[in-house]
């Protein structure tokens, strides 16, 4: 089988780094046109600089995504510029903890004007020009636990939730127009985080003991890499998935319910951290 996505034109936001760049890196490789934007102008420049020996043609802007005027500024330069719009990989946004205790209510909206409203802005502005050519592929960048709660982090489970639903809402009422709405919902993907995480943990315990106890509740027992996520939304985007629509597919290695288990997990492992390093008994 063999994926051509030659002159597709994509674009994939919050693409200045991790997930979102390691997708326009794989589209610019099978020569898609490729659009990117993210909120820091010289970081997504400098993406664009990389990218532009690979892709058949590249744009890089800065653009916030919860900036309505901002938003449907670029789809219109990328169709403009390029005569439509064939892809939209939303991935910008970011994970938030913080639990009853700890929240307000406006960190949780101010969550969800960047998630759930960022993907309806893009999805708004890019449908229209899909329309008229009677095809497109939408591929949201979600997390698992939008699937599957967690007892802690109340916005990124409740707002990744909430794109899911907008995911397979539209993933059905769009189909009629030839346009085909999937969610990729992310486990443990290593871009950098977990290297944050484990400092996070404090001095007494190694990165080789953080990892074990972060992957005991991955089957496959490693973290999941960019590439992984790639490979998928090049697929979900070629001819091979036209009859695919409103899924919703988990790139976590087989990690599910056990989810649910991490935040105890952590906790535990980190006031056996802190008794180490302190010199006091270790369960």
């Amino acid at each position: 089988m063999q994926i051509d996505l030659s002159g597709k034109r994509v674009i994939v936001t919050g693409a200045s780094r991790g997930i979102g760049l390691a997708i326009a890196r794989a589209f610019a490789a099978e020569g898609a046109r490729v659009a990117i934007c993210a909120r820091t102008a010289a970081a997504v420049e400098a993406a664009g600089q990389e990218l532009a020996p690979r892709a058949q043609a590249v744009i890089a802007c800065a653009v916030d995504v919860t900036d309505d005027a901002g938003v449907k500024s670029f789809v219109e330069e990328v169709a403009v510029s390029w005569g439509g719009i064939d892809v939209l990989v939303n991935n910008a946004g970011q994970g938030r903890g913080g639990n009853l205790d700890t929240l307000t209510p406006e960190q949780i909206l101010e969550h969800a004007n960047i998630l759930q409203m960022g993907h309806f802005r893009f999805v708004q502005a890019v449908v229209p020009h899909m329309r008229r050519q009677r095809w497109g592929r939408i591929i949201d960048i979600n997390a698992l636990a939008g699937a599957i709660p967690t007892p802690d982090g109340i916005p990124s489970v409740i707002n990744r939730a909430a794109c899911l639903a907008l995911s397979k809402s539209l993933g059905m009422s769009l189909a009629k127009d030839n346009i085909l709405v999937n969610s990729l919902n992310m486990g443990w993907i290593d871009t950098g985080q977990w290297e944050r995480h484990f400092r996070d943990t404090g001095p007494g315990v190694t990165r080789e003991e953080f990892d074990r106890m972060v992957l005991k509740v991955v089957p496959l027992g490693r973290f999941g890499k960019p590439e992984d996520v790639a490979g998928m939304a090049l697929f979900l985007a070629s001819d091979y998935a036209s009859f695919i629509s409103a899924a919703s597919i988990d790139i976590a290695g087989g990690l599910q319910g056990q989810i649910a288990y991490y935040p105890t997990l952590k906790r535990e492992f980190t006031e056996m951290a802190r008794a180490r390093h302190a010199g006091g008994t270790v369960p």
